[in-house]
């Protein structure tokens, strides 16, 4: 499979072949149009002239820096097989990035994103906000190249291409595509954190036109051009998924600022549609024949003079390696800070992928000390951020950035407060506003595991409102509502039940819809309630809601041996049908699973799960056969901690044994190379810390579980300058078990490494084998309130 790097030669005249696949291209100067004065002639020769002796000097321009960059994969995701589908785009960003730039094969909508690696058609090139696959997008923007009479439509417009014509890295995209008419056009795109940079080169002979697509038929978006400026401006207010909250948001546009380097031969807008005035969809640059055309987009939430005042902070120059080296160089900053040894070429790609995926999510929302606020539609300053899947990423990837991005989490948390100040609740899903899909308050998690670890730099008394605030105050019409998966123009759910939790310890299915899940997932925010109570000096709350995490327990059917859902009268709820049916969640109770996934889903105690189920050997055989029956699903995140589950119960080595087969059964170097959505980070991040040594099974403790290391060594260089390193010896695919464990030279008898040793820079060892062994049998957990 070719993912990077060039193909062979071919002559290198623009109008049959094209030259390799990364050269530069020089294009000759075409002849001018005339113009009414000599003046102006003169001036536009002068123009072209120097565009395409820049063009030419970027031939000479150094290459892109070397680095853990060129590991990355970023097919990884985008298409379907055997294994899966993870929804993933090619994108072109920087690290946590306010837009995504892709190749628009396909145009997106909810569950459907904007490109599929079994796409043969390119439809133009897109920044967009859509962070999932079953999220909607919101202020996108395409841009298309094209030659020939105008298309506008994303099947009019598209072009054939191969994969073998693509470049596709996250610090650069490159394509040549074949227009209906047999021309061939090439595109290549970089970008900043807010804004990107397009070349685009059209067949020798052939006039080019780049159109933008600033929203769609039936949204009510503004395009305009300027040729003094040589701009077209505009804004789309477009919001997929405006009917999932309570919120109408008038104020809320998405603006851009498309600037072209040379002046146009002719522009115009299209798309009229009649909201009571005239507005256009998009607009379009025509330019003389054979010029290759470069394009700076700068995008903004706050107007247009914002996207034009972030192109020029963060594209001053029209100067296209010099942008796409910055991005390199930020990319290596965090990718090269991961060294590995003894891993495959494959697993090396597999292991950067992972980092470049985990490291896009949650998306900077503020532009130069100011933000839009999608829960009051408001401007404030400060800082934001947004595209937090937290039922999803609270469980590993939170935990990922507070080691390999931790300058961000401050922000992060800041951001989720001032979303409380400004709306009355901290988000569960925020795309950019309240979207009510999935179930508790995890962002209770994400405060708690900011403090436990001890960030600094958020408010830490809104902090204590805002998660007091989830765990005490039921959602408007808690008990006249059944909170159905993305009802519509709902108030904000926050913990769906949370009336029923309060009254009976635990939330009725036939009150409730998912109540099983909401039970058991709420009983872990409680903890969390509880540890920001105690880091906040509060001793009483923290024992009242110590206590109520405990209300899982209510769940539990001994004769069964599994959680079950209960009915308002005390009844145990049918045990369930097939997993994630409206049946299934409104009459058993589950959320993307059954009893099976959600028994063992109050990981704030398990050591309490074990003694519930009546010992060890009791817990061993159930998850036995819980593993057995194949009730684990890798797709959905209650299943993730699953396989480390048996380091609580004294057989860790099945846990060793478990997590290997799991991550060699769902995860690979190719399209299809994840089992389900890759849930902006969360699946790449179980990745990463399996293939690492460990997991985190409960998120904001700071413990870490250990599992099975996949490398002779992992380095991990830590943003205090210090290293945590984990070696193992005789590592490799046969031998998956511990032997024998040392922590900074002394002997390691518990399969937990915990965060303050990894941020002192410790060293983990382990002798590994190819037989279980009975390292760290004798350890147990202590349930909670002991």
């Amino acid at each position: 499979m070719t993912t990077r790097g060039e193909s062979g030669c071919q002559d290198d005249t623009l109008g049959d072949k094209q030259p390799c696949r990364g050269q530069r291209v020089h294009t000759p100067r075409s002849d001018l149009l005339s113009f009414h004065s000599m003046k102006k002639r003169r001036a536009l020769n002068l123009s072209a002239c120097l565009a395409t002796l820049a063009v030419a000097a970027s031939a000479l321009a150094a290459p892109p820096p070397k680095g853990n960059i060129d590991e990355v994969n970023t097919y990884i995701g985008t298409g379907s097989g055997p294994i899966g589908y993870g929804g993933t785009m090619p994108f072109v960003t920087p690290p946590f990035g306010m837009i995504n730039w892709t190749p628009q094969t396909r145009q997106n909508k909810l569950s459907v994103v904007s490109y599929k690696y079994e796409d043969a058609n390119i439809q133009g090139f897109m920044g967009t906000h859509q962070p999932a696959i079953w999220m909607g997008d919101y202020g996108y923007i395409t841009l298309v190249p094209q030659v020939g009479s105008l298309a506008t439509t994303p099947e009019a417009r598209q072009m054939a291409f191969k994969h073998a014509d693509e470049i596709t890295r996250p610090d650069y995209y490159s394509v040549w595509m074949t227009a209906k008419d047999g021309s061939r056009i090439r595109a290549e795109m970089t970008a900043t954190e807010r804004c990107s940079y397009m070349r685009f080169t059209f067949p020798k002979g052939a006039a080019g036109r780049v159109l933008a697509e600033i929203s769609r038929p039936g949204v009510p978006g503004m395009a305009n051009f300027d040729a003094e400026k040589r701009e077209i401006t505009g804004y789309n207010p477009d919001r997929t998924d405006r009917n999932l909250g309570p919120f109408v948001l008038p104020n809320f546009k998405g603006y851009f600022v498309v600037e072209f380097r040379r002046a146009w031969k002719n522009a115009a807008t299209y798309g009229m549609d009649n909201y009571g005035a005239k507005v256009a969809r998009g607009a379009y640059a025509e330019f003389a024949p054979g010029e290759t055309v470069e394009v700076r987009v700068g995008t903004s939430f706050l107007s247009v003079d914002q996207a034009r005042e972030n192109l020029r902070k963060e594209i001053p120059a029209w100067d296209f390696d010099a942008v796409r080296n910055k991005l390199t160089a930020t990319w290596n900053n965090k990718l090269d800070r991961v060294h590995i040894e003894g891993a495959s070429t494959d697993q090396r790609k597999m292991v950067y992928t992972a980092l470049y995926h985990a490291l896009l999510y949650p998306r900077v929302f503020s532009e130069y000390g100011r933000y839009y606020s999608a829960f009051d539609d408001k401007i404030h300053s400060g800082e934001s951020y947004t595209a937090y899947s937290i039922w999803d990423t609270f469980r590993a990837e939170s935990s990922m950035i507070a080691l390999m991005a931790p300058e961000r989490v401050p922000g992060m948390i800041t951001a989720l407060l001032q979303n409380y100040k400004e709306g009355g609740w901290m988000p569960k899903w925020p795309n950019p506003s309240y979207t009510n899909i999935m179930i508790g308050t995890h962002a209770d998690s994400l405060v708690a595991e900011a403090i436990n670890k001890g960030f600094t730099g958020f408010d830490r008394k809104t902090a204590w409102d805002a998660v007091y605030k989830d765990a005490m105050t039921p959602p408007d019409g808690d008990t006249t509502r059944r909170w159905l998966d993305r009802e519509p123009h709902t108030p904000y759910e926050a913990r769906g039940g949370l009336t029923y939790y309060k009254q009976l310890g635990y939330i009725p299915t036939d009150k409730t819809d998912e109540a099983s899940s909401r039970t058991i997932e709420d009983s872990y925010d409680d903890w969390c309630v509880a540890q920001v109570a105690k880091a906040l000096g509060r001793e009483k709350d923290y024992e009242f809601f110590l206590n109520r995490s405990l209300n899982y327990k209510h769940l539990y059917n001994p004769a069964l041996g599994l959680m079950n859902g209960r009915t308002s009268d005390g009844k145990w709820a049918p045990i369930g049908g097939p997993r994630d049916t409206p049946g299934n969640r409104s009459v058993s109770g589950w959320t993307e699973g059954d009893a099976w996934v959600y028994t063992w889903g109050a990981f704030h105690d398990i050591p309490g799960t074990l003694e519930l189920m009546g010992g060890a050997d009791k817990y061993n055989a159930k998850l036995d056969q819980h593993f057995a029956g194949k009730h684990n699903v890798h797709s959905n995140e209650p299943s993730h901690h699953y396989g480390y589950l048996y380091d609580y119960s004294g057989q860790p080595w099945k846990t060793q044994a478990k997590v290997r087969e799991i991550l060699n059964a769902e995860y690979a170097n190719q399209p299809a190379g994840l089992d389900g959505d890759d849930d902006c980070g969360q699946m790449s991040s179980w990745y990463l810390f399996t293939a690492m040594g460990f997991y985190p099974v409960n998120p904001a403790s700071g413990d870490y579980m250990i599992g099975s290391p996949m490398f002779s060594k992992f380095a991990m260089k830590l943003a205090n300058g210090k290293t945590f390193t984990v070696n193992a010896k005789n590592a490799g695919a046969a031998n998956m078990y511990i032997q024998s464990a040392t922590l900074n030279g002394k002997p390691l008898n518990e399969p937990v490494v915990r965060y303050k040793d990894i941020m002192q820079g410790a060293t983990l060892e382990f002798t590994m084998g190819p037989q279980p062994s009975k390292w760290a049998s004798a350890w147990r957990g202590t349930p909670v309130g002991r």
